[in-house]
């Protein structure tokens, strides 16, 4: 079971490591109070994107790890000594040091969340645990090397690489190959490490505009503002006639829970606006080296933050910027910006190819606006109504202290700024912002159950606007009509804050939870007859109650073992399989574990799909009529009476 021990250890670690590098390199490309407030994201974009190439070609060993971040720590403590050597302390506004502390404790909110909780002899998960599953990307990782092997299917003569944009979960693995933890472990940690990153981004940038210290903690509470959905509950009953249920689509804080990985790609997204902005106020070759490697770990972070949402707010920045630039830097900017774009192309070419492969034959992105009323509006009229009311119903809704506030700071700090980096900066952000909420108000990714482009694009507009809120409320002008719009949404939404806070530490408690706190045992037994790059079949619906929708979490964040065939759920995902195949396979898995499945289908188990080691469970219906024990492909290796059994390939197994 996670240790959150092991998690604050690995989460020190990482804020000890990723934000040196990040203010070595920030130092020279941004103001004081930006380098300091980027350096947590900076560092850790920058590595990442840098040393995954390289770990694929010299091997991915704790000693490799290890030695490649001591070497990095010490270079970076010498860059910046010599730095201050040389130019002594700097002044200006900065992020105070109990901003950061408020930047931590918020940050504990969405790993909590991640985090087992114990209660009597059961153990507890929230509901963001599900998106975690991914965990088993960071335990394959970590066992087997780079690049990834996919643990979640793994059918005989065919591919087994791991398609998906695995950079996040990378950096997670590097933590727990060289700490030696687990991977849901380094897992919670990167949830907090993600979390705080971006709070400390967003605290950088307000404090740079506003040049008030202050904004930074306007930052932290303004990061707390969620849905007013529970406050018209509370005061209207039941609105789902009126509104479409919540889909995902919200801000910052349930997002820092639910996809860290897409919220440490938006967090690259600003930071490679602001780096865009200042190669074109003053450019250089260390920015533009900068921002291809920050380009890179965006994209390879969330193909749909990262990559679609960045390549269209950056097509409409260029042009504004150009415009804003003398007639003779234009060529250069234009050249260098094709050069970092080609060689950003060139690092992220490996992710672009198996993106491209899962494609299959539909429109990866189709345009469809974003459904927002319910059903007591007839269809065709409400469909023609959800488009203005996007805007004006929904926007409003989910992040009722910064929509409005920071539309009308941007718009202040538009007409202030006449000049100087500040004007390219909000410039560039503005844009950043829009790009991003109408992606979200138009485009539908059609990979997956979800539309996760439409409800992800909108986490760079969401941290933008929480930094031009609190910058508001430190300026001359409209900041009292800021500060009102801004404490006034707050309020609104505490009822959801309070709720969020609460079930993210104390979880959900069901009948399951029991059963969850004895699996720890049973994926040890497991793990003693399975090698480590051998692959085990277990129910896809083992203690499915546990999440909100079934997948197969046990598994997922205990086993450390790849799996045959781990649920319909985490294959629709990560497998790469045609819709009408993975729906047949995972029939079959289920059919085999009901005790409904036929000697073929286990004979298929063996020969082509792979299970190395089967385990059932006494919550198995097959349990009574041990469909393994009379296959000839299987023999019984351990059983715990009234537990499980566990199979493992029988001598002379031809596959």
């Amino acid at each position: 079971m996670a240790s959150s021990v092991n998690a604050a250890f690995c989460a020190t670690v990482a804020c000890a490591f990723w934000p040196l590098l990040g203010y070595a390199l920030a130092r020279h490309l941004f103001p004081r109070a930006l380098a300091v407030g980027s350096a947590p994201i900076l560092g850790w974009a920058v590595y990442n994107a840098a040393t995954l190439p390289i770990f694929i070609q010299v091997g991915f060993s704790p000693t490799v790890v290890t030695t490649t971040a001591l070497i990095v720590a010490i270079m970076s403590c010498a860059s910046i000594f010599t730095f201050y050597r040389k130019t002594g302390s700097e002044h200006g506004a900065t992020i105070p040091a109990w901003a950061y502390v408020a930047a931590a404790v918020l940050a504990l909110v969405p790993a909590a969340a991640i985090a087992p909780k114990f209660a009597a002899d059961a153990v507890q998960l929230a509901d963001p645990i599900f998106d975690h599953s991914k965990v088993a990307m960071i335990d394959a990782m970590t066992r087997l090397g780079l690049p990834p092997v996919n643990p979640i299917f793994g059918e005989i003569g065919g591919p087994s690489r791991l398609a998906y944009y695995y950079l996040y979960y990378f950096s997670a693995a590097q933590l727990a190959l060289s700490l030696k933890v687990s991977g849901w472990e380094a897992d919670i940690a990167m949830t907090w490490y993600s979390a705080f990153a971006s709070l400390s981004l967003t605290m950088g940038l307000a404090v740079w505009l506003s040049q008030r210290s202050f904004a930074a903690i306007w930052v932290v509470i303004l990061a707390c503002g969620t849905s007013v959905r529970a406050t018209l509950v509370l005061a209207f009953g039941n609105i789902d006639p009126l509104l479409a249920s919540s889909t995902g689509f919200s801000g910052w804080l349930f997002q820092a829970a639910w996809v860290p990985q897409h919220l440490a790609s938006a967090s690259c997204v600003m930071v490679a606006m602001l780096l865009l902005s200042q190669y074109a106020y003053l450019p250089s070759g260390a920015l533009l080296a900068t921002l291809t490697l920050v380009v890179v770990a965006g994209f390879e972070s969330s193909t749909y933050v990262g990559g679609v949402t960045f390549a269209i707010a950056a097509l409409a920045a260029v042009p504004i910027l150009l415009l804003k630039i003398d007639r003779a830097r234009r060529l250069r900017f234009v050249l260098g910006l094709a050069a970092a774009a080609v060689l950003a192309i060139a690092l992220a070419a490996p992710f672009l190819l198996d993106q491209f492969a899962t494609v299959g034959a539909g429109a990866p992105v189709v345009i469809h606006h974003f459904e927002v009323l319910g059903e007591q509006f007839p269809l065709s009229f409400r469909r023609m109504l959800d488009l203005p009311a996007y805007w004006l119903v929904l926007l409003p809704i989910e992040f009722p202290a910064t929509y409005f506030a920071g539309a009308i700071a941007l718009a202040i700090m538009l007409f202030i700024f006449k000049t100087g980096p500040e004007r390219f900066a909000v410039t560039a952000l503005a844009l950043a912002a829009t790009t991003g909420l109408v992606i979200s108000w138009l485009l539908v990714s059609t990979l997956g159950n979800n539309n996760d482009l439409g409800l992800r694009a909108v986490l760079p507009a969401a941290m933008i606007l929480i930094a031009a809120t609190a910058a508001g409320m430190m300026l001359q002008r409209g900041r009292v009509t800021i500060a009102v719009i801004a404490i006034a949404g707050l309020v609104l939404s505490v009822p959801d804050l309070t709720h969020t806070i609460w079930y993210n530490f104390a979880g959900n408690s069901t009948p399951a939870g029991q059963v969850f706190a004895q699996t720890p045992e049973l994926w040890a037994a497991v793990r003693r007859h399975a090698p480590p790059d051998a692959r085990v079949g277990n129910n896809p619906l083992f203690l499915n109650a546990m999440t909100p929708w079934p997948v197969n979490i046990t598994w997922a964040l205990l086993a450390n073992r790849n799996s045959c065939f781990a649920g319909l759920e985490l294959a629709i995902a990560y497998a790469p399989l045609i819709r009408a195949r993975r729906e047949a396979i995972n029939a079959q898995f289920i059919r085999v574990f009901d005790g409904q499945g036929t000697p073929e289908d286990i004979d298929e188990m063996a020969t082509k799909y792979g299970c190395d080691v089967v385990v059932i469970t006494t919550q198995d219906k097959a349990w009574d009529k041990e469909p393994f024990g009379s296959n000839a492909n299987y023999r019984l290796v351990e059983e715990r009476k009234d537990q499980w059994r566990i199979y493992t390939l029988a001598p002379g197994v031809k596959r």
